[in-house]
């Protein structure tokens, strides 16, 4: 730091509220699920288009881990840009929430209180944006596989249907996800 300063715990704890960084939790639950609606497509080429799945077994692969990346790419771009728009609307009612569990307890100055009312806040604003994120994202890349091998790509061969469906719909989900969110 410049002056030799360093952070204060409140300092620290602003940072990390505002920071791209996942947590550990986070990223293994934004992956987890990233693999699973990611696999959903296996299925639909499987079943309906007829694609087998030994023949096609290394590109099924290899597309489901693309589309798991760029899918929790989505996740983490939309929870940070939530985030913060949920902390400022949950405000007013986790400062009352905290008080009224904190007003009993006159041990704990002003600043501790407002630590907690922050700590909560983030925590709120934090599981929030996190299962709207997966929720948002989950629906929008189905639906994009969906319109692309149905509609979009119809008349293509199963094994570039599936290729060009689910990179599509994961580029397009992951470019959305890197918006500006006015």
């Amino acid at each position: 730091m410049a002056g030799g300063k360093k952070l204060t715990k409140e300092d620290e704890i602003l940072l990390q509220n505002f920071s791209r960084t996942v947590s550990t939790k986070s990223s293994a639950l934004f992956y987890a699920n990233a693999f699973f609606v990611s696999a959903i497509p296996l299925w639909l080429f499987w079943r309906i288009h007829q694609m087998d799945p030994y023949s096609s077994g290394i590109m099924f692969v290899v597309m489901t881990l693309i589309s798991t990346w760029l899918v929790a790419f989505a996740y983490k771009n939309v929870k940070f840009q939530l985030k913060h728009k949920i902390a400022q609307r949950r405000d007013a009612s986790v400062s009352k929430e905290v008080n009224m569990e904190l007003d009993s307890n006159k041990k704990l100055n002003r600043d501790e209180k407002d630590e907690r009312i922050l700590w909560k806040k983030n925590n709120v604003a934090e599981t929030e944006a996190v299962t709207f994120s997966i929720f948002y994202n989950n629906a929008l890349y189905l639906f994009l596989v969906l319109i692309a091998s149905f509609y979009v790509l119809r008349t293509f061969n199963p094994a570039a249907n599936y290729l060009l469906s689910t990179s599509m719909a994961g580029g397009v989900l992951a470019l959305l996800s890197t918006g500006s969110s006015s």
